[in-house]
């Protein structure tokens, strides 16, 4: 039941409870709307008592907003003008707006704000890079003259996954992780679908809070929102109520620190999330079931973990180390007594749309923890990389970087291209340019090995076996890597001979053909006359580590990639089931 105070009027505390979507209703001794000037002029002719009670509302003081300082966001406010919003209506969704953002930390560095409105059309007010003061995204919320057509809730969502949220109109990248909300405000039922196009807004990183006005279909609330839905779903009942609603929303969206008032309980650290906190133990030890006291850990003592020569214990796990001039094996326990093999490695990799964004950033930790194994530097390991779709780009060459931390900064800075997959166009373009001298790439004479990795999730859009056959003529051992979507025979098409051995497909993320282990002879060419050193059996023994590594990281990547579909079917599942 709704509680309510002496008067009748709902309590603060109203919506409080965990299981249902918040909902505001209207009590009988409840006051009216609170209508501002403007509303009223659209309402003439006006009784004298309505302008009474909007003086005496407006006269009332109005307490300090507090700014929410839990980090910078990206907000983007959706907001229905359709024909069905009646004008004072409009004018407290102003409000609303108003209310929250100044509620917020603003600034370039800080939260950045836009508005979009729709109704049969979307109209961008103003986007996240326009105006970063509270006067000046007031003004612009205040000019806004309602479209009164339609509701088409599915393309204002659209455009703002396609649009709003782009780093073309101000949005921080991805990999920046800078939290990107869109609250829907709305008081009807759409009449477009809704469920496809929020589903892949989440999975482009978006959360959205759907808030429903008065006439709101919840079904459609529940399947445009973000999980968990008693903290995304929010009904009020009366545009009248929606002022009071937006003081909590505000809590909600601000999230006060939960870890500031010393009552955690956490033994160790604790960590504050939006509208709640978490606690983590120190490095060796791990949390106990209580999910605030913790243990030591030292898995090196108590199981036989087999390290050759060190095993070094983590928080709920270990890993085994080697003496200096040695490296670890493929099965992360024996050591090499080899030393430094050097290679000139290109990596080229699938931009595409089918791959996705959340796909895409495993993609580049994938890239980056096969950079840690090898020795970088300029005269040692040089490691390039390219990215393609429709069209090629080289995100640096191998003469770029010279040591692996500028590698792997650059890396994390690659940016979606999206679009079509031309996987022949990127192997025409690491031949004729990723592995030219003028690129980095040391002359054939001086013996160091040219690798290729081409990883693709779909068919080529063009034709690849030319390009394939002629990386493979001029002397780079190409790996093929794909998921999805990818086709065996192109893959096949670009691996080295033996092809088993240098290709690798998983048509659903869950499992990956290892590539074979023995094909030392395949990469090291026989020893020839450069100007540098020959490279002896050792340094091929390091080449043949190298594509081990490779497969274990792999397979680290592709039970990641499964984690992530099963989570993204269960919510599926669970709209699916609620509608």
């Amino acid at each position: 039941m709704l509680r309510r105070d002496r008067e009748g009027r709902p309590s603060p505390g109203a919506c409080q409870h965990q299981e249902q979507p918040c909902t505001l209703g209207v009590s009988p001794s409840s006051p009216k709307a609170v209508w501002s000037r403007r509303a009223m002029m659209n309402l003439l002719p006006v009784a004298p008592l309505l302008l009474l009670l909007l003086t005496t509302l407006e006269a009332r003081p109005k307490p300090a907003a507090l700014k929410c300082r839990t980090g910078p966001m990206d907000i983007v406010f959706v907001i229905d003008s359709s024909r069905s919003v009646r004008p004072f209506e409009f004018e407290i969704m102003r409000q609303f707006m108003m209310d929250i953002i100044g509620s917020l930390d603003l600034g370039p560095n800080a939260t950045r704000v836009g508005v979009i409105q729709y109704s049969s059309q979307v109209q961008n007010i103003f986007s996240l890079k326009t105006f970063f003061t509270r006067v000046d995204m007031e003004n612009a919320i205040n000019s806004i003259v309602p479209l009164a057509q339609g509701t088409m809730t599915g393309l204002a969502i659209q455009y703002a996954m396609n649009v709003a949220f782009t780093t073309q109109e101000g949005a921080r990248p991805l990999h920046k992780k800078i939290p990107r909300i869109a609250i829907i405000v709305t008081d009807g039922r759409p009449q477009d679908r809704v469920t496809e196009v929020a589903t892949q807004a989440q999975n482009a990183g978006i959360e959205i809070y759907a808030v429903g006005i008065q006439r709101a279909d919840m079904n459609s609330l529940r399947a445009m929102a973000s999980p968990p839905l008693e903290e995304h779903v929010f009904l009020v009942e009366s545009f009248e109520l929606i002022q009071q609603f937006g003081k909590q929303f505000q809590d909600k969206l601000c999230a006060i620190d939960a870890c500031a008032d010393g009552r955690h309980g956490c033994q160790h650290q604790c960590v504050s999330t939006r509208g709640s906190y978490s606690c983590r133990c120190r490095a060796g030890y791990y949390l106990n079931q209580d999910k605030k006291s913790c243990s030591t850990t030292d898995l090196c003592n108590g199981v036989d973990h087999g390290c050759e020569f060190k095993c070094v214990s983590t928080e709920g796990s270990f890993y085994c180390v080697c003496p200096e001039g040695q490296h670890l094996q493929g099965d992360g326990k024996a050591c090499s007594k080899c030393g430094g093999g050097h290679i000139d490695l290109v990596m080229v990799i699938d931009g595409s749309k089918s791959v996705r964004p959340q796909n895409f950033e495993l993609v580049k930790q994938f890239v980056n923890r096969i950079v840690d194994l090898l020795e970088v530097s300029a005269h040692g390991t040089r490691v390039g990389l390219v990215q393609y779709s429709s069209r090629v780009r080289t995100e640096f060459p191998l003469n770029k970087y010279h040591s692996a931390d500028e590698i792997k900064k650059a890396v994390m800075e690659v940016e979606y291209m999206e679009k079509g997959t031309m996987t022949g166009l990127a192997l025409k373009h690491m031949v004729e340019h990723s592995f030219s001298e003028l690129e980095g790439a040391r002359p054939l004479s001086h013996n160091i090995p040219r690798i290729g990795l081409v990883f693709t999730d779909g068919r080529s859009q063009d034709d690849i076996s030319e390009w394939a056959r002629r990386a493979k003529e001029s002397g780079i051992v190409m790996f093929a890597v794909g998921v999805g979507k990818a086709v065996e025979e192109e893959l096949r098409a670009i691996a080295s001979e033996p092809v088993e051995q240098h290709f690798s497909y998983s048509a659903d993320f869950t499992t990956m053909t290892h590539l074979v282990e023995n094909f030392k002879l395949n990469i090291c060419p026989e020893e020839g006359k450069g100007e540098m050193e020959i490279r002896g059996l050792c340094e091929c023994e390091v080449l043949v580590q190298f594509q081990t590594n490779t497969v274990a990281i792999l397979r680290s990547l592709t039970e990641k990639l499964a984690q992530m579909t099963a989570r993204l079917e269960d919510l599926e599942k669970q709209i699916a089931d609620k509608k």
